[in-house]
């Protein structure tokens, strides 16, 4: 049971009738950590990494929007280096071909 002679006294420094809760936003990072981390972080060969980089493919996230056969298009980067990007990202719960809405990020897209 509210007490109104109370709430009225209570009105003159706290308006009661108006209480909200504020409004939290959990922000989620709009995309993965991993996926703005440099191609040099999966430290592959020099020769996988030399091609990725002649081909402008600067962080992972760029580097897992690619499928295989434009991969193997590259110059230089044959079945064995394919074969070895593929096993790094696995080991990363990554793979070819995926998907990214919105890529890049502002965050990187002006470097």
């Amino acid at each position: 049971m509210r007490q109104p002679f109370l709430a009225e006294q209570l009105e003159a420094f706290v308006d009661l009738r108006d209480v909200r809760q504020p409004e939290v936003k959990e922000e989620k990072p709009e995309f993965d950590p991993i996926l703005l981390r440099p191609v040099d972080d999966l430290e592959l060969t020099v020769r996988s990494a030399n091609c990725l980089k002649a081909e402008a493919i600067h962080y992972i996230g760029d580097l897992v929007q690619r499928t295989e056969v434009e991969l193997l298009k590259t110059p230089n980067l044959g079945k064995k280096s394919l074969t070895e990007i593929k096993d790094v990202l696995a080991s990363r719960g990554l793979s070819l071909g995926m998907r990214l809405e919105n890529w890049p990020p502002a965050s990187i897209a002006d470097e």
